[in-house]
């Protein structure tokens, strides 16, 4: 696999910034290479994935292109307060990508995972652009984030983000709400869903809410829940489960 390490400009960032991609170093097949886009959490960058776990190895062993885009503390939204992390991300970068690397953009051969901040955005992405994906996972998923709202007892730090982020607003039943977006598409169109989530970990309640959605809807989902907390040994065992289950031509 080439590893490159890409910066350049983001239309709707007004800025630079930085996309790692996982590249087949095989002749690609025709329409370009299956790919996965993959979302880190809050507070790593689009480095984190190829720093501590076997990416590299194991998107080779699936002939898939991976690209990790670097997301800062967005949430992967148009921030009320920011930055159009939500554009670049999600209209602009496959875009711009697609054809520089000669990746796919069949719905087919198109899929998107991510963990915790991630793995919400993965969801977010799937379920606003059901055309656009065939499958998305969700790794120790923020998925109640667009339901939180600030109590007395939120540190500052963490009251910030979501001003920064969402506004004042609730932002329940919104475009940022997955839990909202899971019943706005006809099953039928929906992509495949898988989500992971370890039996300790912090956010394992959300996890089980948006599964218990999914169910009322009569939604099928991928489960993977067992012992594990929120850390990147759970997330490097999961994504292995991941990529062999995307629906890729072998």
């Amino acid at each position: 696999m080439a590893v490159l390490d890409i910066h350049l400009g983001a239309p709707a960032l007004e800025m630079q910034t930085e996309v790692v991609v996982t590249l087949p170093e095989t002749p690609p097949p025709a329409g370009g290479y299956p790919t996965l886009y993959l979302l880190h959490g809050l507070g790593d960058d689009g480095t984190a994935w190829t720093r501590w776990t076997g990416i590299e190895r194991y998107a080779e062993q699936h002939g898939i292109a991976v690209v990790m885009p670097s997301g800062a503390r967005s949430f992967y939204t148009d921030e009320a307060h920011g930055l159009r992390w939500w554009t670049w991300i999600a209209e602009q970068l496959p875009e711009r990508l697609g054809g520089m690397l000669n990746l796919s953009t069949a719905r087919e051969a198109t899929f998107v995972a991510g963990l915790s901040m991630g793995g919400y955005g993965a969801f977010k992405l799937a379920l606003r652009h059901p055309e656009r994906f065939a499958a998305a996972a969700s790794l120790s998923g923020a998925l109640g984030w667009a339901r939180r709202m600030p109590t007395p007892e939120w540190p500052d730090e963490l009251r910030e983000l979501r001003h920064t982020v969402l506004g004042e607003a609730d932002a329940t039943d919104s475009d940022e709400d997955v839990f909202h977006l899971l019943g706005r598409t006809p099953v039928a169109d929906l992509p495949a869903l898988y989500l992971a989530c370890g039996e300790q970990d912090y956010l394992v309640e959300e996890n089980l809410a948006f599964l218990a959605q999914a169910e009322l809807l009569g939604v099928p989902i991928e489960q993977s829940l067992r012992p594990g907390d929120h850390e990147w040994g759970f997330w490097d065992a999961e994504i292995q489960r991941v990529l062999d289950w995307l629906p890729l031509s072998r």
